[in-house]
Formats: C-alpha cells, sequence, structure tokens
C-alpha cells in the first residue's frame, strides 16, 4: 500500500515540496562552504519544504513517532520506540502534572507515549503547519486533546512565542539537528525553562570519530545533510560545547549508538529480512527492501503523474533513499550517532 495522498492544501506548501529538491541541486554545483551558508540562512524553508513531502512518507514507513532507538534481541519495532521515549521521560525525572515542552514534535508520536507514560501536560511545537494540523488529529483520536496540544512556531524564537521560565521541563527528540545554529535553539530553550529545570535531547551528531578532512566521511556527512533536510551536520563536542556555552549544566550524557547492542539501531534501514526482530517486523523491513522501496517510489510516481500526489513527492522519496545509505554507512562505521543523550539543568540562580 502506498502512502496516502490526501493532502490540505491550506496547511501544506505544495510549492515548498519541489523546492525542496530543487534547493540542493542548485546546492550541489556550488562550493562546500556556499552549500552549507546557504542552508543555515535558509533552514526554515529547506526544513519546511522537506517535511511537506517527506511527512506521509515517514509515516507509511515508520510509523508516527520519528526517531530511532535501540533493539534487544526478540523486541519489536515499536515496543523499542516507546522504550526509548520512556528512557528519556525517566532520565530527566519527568513527574505527574510538570508543564513539558516537546521541541520539533512531529506529528506528536512521542508527545503521546511521554504523556502517557509521565503523566504530564505536554505541548508540542512545530514550524511545519502541515504536521501540527495532523498531531492535533491523531490526538483527538487517542482521546489526549486535554493533556497534550500542539502549536505551530520557531524553535529559534520560544521565549517570543512562550516567554520566559514558562515550563518545567523541555525535550527534543532527534529535532535540533535542524537548527541554524545549536546555540541559538539551546538558548532559546533554556530561556523558556524555569530555573531548576530540566531538558532532554536526542541529538543527531558526528561522533569523535569523524574527520572533516576525510572526503568519504564527509561524503556520508553531506548525503544525510540532504537525505534529511538538515543545514549542518555537527559533532558531539559541537553539542557539548553549545550546551555549556548557554549555561546548562550537562547531568548526564551518553551516545546510546555505541552501547555495543547487538541489533543494531539502523538494521531496520537495511532491507535485510533475516534481522527482523518478530514477523511483525516484517512489513517495516520490506518496505526498506530494493522491492519495497521500488514499488513505494512507482505509486508516488504514478499519484504524482495524476496529481494526486504533490509536484516533489518522488524526489523527496528519492532523498529519502539517499538518507537510508548513508545513516547506515554512518552506523556501521560509527561516525553517526542519532542518540547523543544530553540531560541539562537550567542554574537555579
Amino acid at each position: 500500500m502506498a502512502p496516502s495522498a490526501t493532502t490540505n492544501a491550506n496547511v501544506r506548501n505544495l510549492d515548498g515540496i519541489s523546492n525542496y529538491t530543487k534547493f540542493w541541486q542548485k546546492d550541489s554545483k556550488t562550493d562546500s562552504q556556499t552549500d552549507t551558508d546557504n542552508r543555515l540562512s535558509e533552514y526554515t524553508s529547506v526544513v519546511n519544504g522537506y517535511y511537506d513531502g517527506a511527512t506521509q512518507l515517514y509515516e507509511y514507513g515508520w510509523g508516527a513517532n520519528f526517531h530511532f532507538a535501540r533493539y534487544y534481541p526478540g523486541e519489536q519495532f515499536y515496543q523499542a520506540i516507546a522504550r526509548h521515549e520512556h528512557y528519556l521521560a525517566h532520565s530527566m525525572g519527568l513527574k505527574r502534572k510538570m508543564r513539558v515542552l516537546d521541541v520539533g514534535c512531529g506529528v506528536g508520536g512521542p508527545a503521546r507515549e511521554i504523556a502517557r507514560f509521565a503523566d504530564v501536560e505536554i505541548v508540542g511545537l512545530n514550524n511545519n503547519a502541515y504536521q501540527v494540523e495532523r498531531a492535533n488529529k491523531y490526538t483527538k483520536k487517542a482521546g489526549l486533546e486535554d493533556q497534550v496540544s500542539f502549536v505551530k512556531g520557531d524553535f529559534m524564537k520560544l521565549k517570543e512565542q512562550f516567554g520566559e521560565n514558562a515550563f518545567d521541563a523541555v525535550y527534543a527528540i532527534e529535532a535540533t539537528c535542524h537548527a541554524p545554529t545549536w546555540e541559538g535553539v539551546y538558548g532559546e530553550i533554556l530561556s523558556v525553562l524555569k530555573p531548576g529545570g530540566i531538558f532532554g535531547v536526542y541529538e543527531w551528531c558526528m561522533t569523535d570519530a569523524w574527520d572533516s578532512k576525510n572526503p568519504e566521511h564527509k561524503k556520508i556527512a553531506h548525503g544525510i545533510e540532504l537525505g534529511d533536510g538538515i543545514p549542518e551536520m555537527r559533532t558531539i563536542a559541537q553539542a557539548r560545547n553549545a550546551l555549556k556555552t548557554v549555561g546548562f549544566e550537562i547531568l548526564q550524557e551518553e551516545d546510546l549508538a555505541d552501547r555495543g547492542d547487538a541489533v543494531p539501531w539502523y538494521y531496520p534501514l537495511e532491507g535485510d529480512l533475516r534481522k527482523c526482530q518478530s514477523l511483525w517486523d516484517l512489513f517495516t523491513c520490506w518496505r526498506m527492501t530494493w522491492l519495497g522501496t521500488l514499488t513505494t517510489q512507482t505509486a508516488v510516481r504514478v499519484l504524482e503523474s495524476a496529481r494526486l500526489a504533490p509536484k516533489g513527492t518522488y524526489d523527496v522519496g528519492e532523498s529519502l533513499k539517499v538518507a537510508a545509505v548513508n545513516l547506515v554507512a554512518g552506523g556501521k562505521t560509527k561516525l553517526f550517532t542519532p542518540m547523543m543523550l544530553f540531560i541539562c539543568r537550567k542554574p537555579k540562580a
């Protein structure tokens, strides 16, 4: 079954979908520093164009929780996804009735799961109107609209939108990698946290093994940028320094991808059905096989030709294929992690 072609033109920027791939085509014709400068200055349009086209493809291939997870032998895909979210909430020490901000909430899968798990009240922030609409729809269906809400906004302007000291805790799951600078987004998060409040993040980073002068390393990093709508891949050291620079106290940090689990985080992207953890997960893995991606992309091309899917959706799907190849390469070589965990506290005074 191919992704649904249903769209709401009032919230989904259909031009932005085709503009996303045009941007990267233009980007590839310039020198690398100009590439980065362009993406950083145009991060809002780059990210929005990406997610206008990729959201339904994400939901089709991954569900409503747009992130990776660690797996134990025999553990089902969605069980691991939920456990990954629970681990973050537990590490942050979330307590009942806390007011919590989810920065870059996607379509709200983690917000709904963490709200149930920790019995907290969550506000999800997303700069993509199409995803906010879908998050609200799914949350109403789940009967959680009194506990979980969503707003459209720029995570580089949190203080402007919410005011200072507005939340007991803030978390971000594989979202702040889209920011033009980590200092900028982390500083905004610090400002909306109450004194003593906790910030937890799963960050996308290049690891200490990454060498910016190594052509193969740079190829992997650029493939992740192109395939996932990221202005600039940065290192663990840069994330740590940015958190400290804006004033956070780091309480805990660990690259969870480096625990040496028997089942690597990237296994669903490999399309190797022999590695599936259960019969339930076979379809998830099949969608990443050669035949699975061909079937999906063929269906998308037909829908796009019939004007039942926005122009550019096929190209975004091709970008996702590039992402998968380079994410797996980054994972296997330990050059990249999607789960660098930082638990930080805002000083009380």
